[in-house]
């Protein structure tokens, strides 16, 4: 059985956000939201895990957040999303762009286009 740490980024008082590592490696996230009856996760991780490893990380998600924090939950959702991390943008990296986009526009609000 994989060894699983969660490691909490957010938390609001109906969802909680955590960054999945397996070993030292980032293995994906969990964004989960509790509603009165249930509780649904949107699971995201990479394309090389199967269906038998989705089913034991949905598992130890339920086991070691889910039920910890809303036990008499009616049902519990997992949506799962396989694929890679394209990018991570923060408010510095868009700020950046925003600025390019300003040096290079001219009166007629266009960037780099002949009127």
């Amino acid at each position: 059985m994989t060894e699983y740490v969660f490691e909490r980024e957010c938390r609001t008082p109906h969802s909680e956000c955590y960054i999945i590592e397996s070993g030292e490696e980032e293995i994906g996230r969990v964004d989960i939201h509790y509603t009165p009856s249930m509780a649904y996760a949107t699971l995201c991780v990479g394309e090389d895990m199967t269906e038998e490893d989705l089913r034991e990380l949905a598992s130890e998600i339920d086991e070691r957040l889910v039920l910890t924090t809303d036990p008499f939950r009616e049902d519990f959702v997992v949506t799962v999303w396989a694929g890679r991390e394209a990018a991570v943008f923060s408010d510095e990296d868009l700020e950046g762009e925003e600025e390019e986009e300003e040096e290079g526009t001219e009166g007629n609000g266009r960037r780099g286009r002949e009127p």
